[in-house]
């Protein structure tokens, strides 16, 4: 299904068949402040390996995010996080940036990587907001698979086009952007740059 919902006032009956549909184990499509991503719910563990069979990745070696809605379930998912670090996620976000923190223990085992970390998002982005409160809960987030062509990064229709049997709705909330996020590690007490994205890093130190 490819469901058109509005980027600025998102239609409460379309949230609600998208969440729907990640509570039945579903896949989506879905915008961000960055390029889309595709979700699904963190507690089901065949629509986490339904992602990773789509990526062709082993799940346990994937890098998933956790798509939050603000940062009042940062204790629930990661580790006790120094004061310096949460300053910095509150100056941060909500925008283009993934922290990477040291996973609680309520983070479901398929999703930790080895090193135990888990990677928290709060996009600027309304329509992925409304899933996340709608659902409770985060929303686990993958970069979609890329053969390098722009359309792919960006227009709802071509990416429906391309993957439209593989999940099952394709949300188009307008053109996606072409930069992913600013991926910033902080595992190891203080801040590190592992990946520039759309998010500025030099103002954030």
């Amino acid at each position: 299904m490819l469901l058109e919902i509005h980027p600025d006032n998102p239609q409460p009956r379309h949230i609600n068949t998208v969440v729907e549909t990640l509570r039945k184990g579903g896949v989506i499509i879905y915008p961000t402040d960055t390029i889309y991503g595709l979700g699904c719910d963190i507690y089901n563990t065949a629509a986490v390996e339904r992602i990773a069979r789509i990526k062709k990745i082993d799940p346990k070696k994937a890098q998933f995010s956790f798509i939050c809605a603000d940062l009042s379930h940062l204790s629930d998912y990661a580790q006790s996080v120094p004061t310096p670090i949460f300053r910095l996620l509150k100056a941060a976000l909500p925008g283009p940036y993934t922290f990477i923190l040291g996973a609680s223990r309520q983070v479901p085992k398929l999703l930790k990587t080895k090193k135990d970390t888990v990677g928290i998002r709060v996009p600027d982005n309304k329509i992925c907001m409304d899933i996340v409160r709608e659902l409770g809960h985060p929303l686990m987030s993958a970069s979609l698979p890329m053969d390098g062509d722009v359309e792919y990064f960006t227009d709802p229709e071509v990416m429906y086009e391309e993957f439209g049997k593989l999940v099952d709705i394709v949300i188009d909330g307008g053109p996606g952007h072409l930069l992913a996020s600013t991926v910033i590690d902080c595992t190891g007490g203080a801040a590190e740059l592992i990946r520039e994205g759309a998010g500025p890093w030099e103002h954030l130190l």
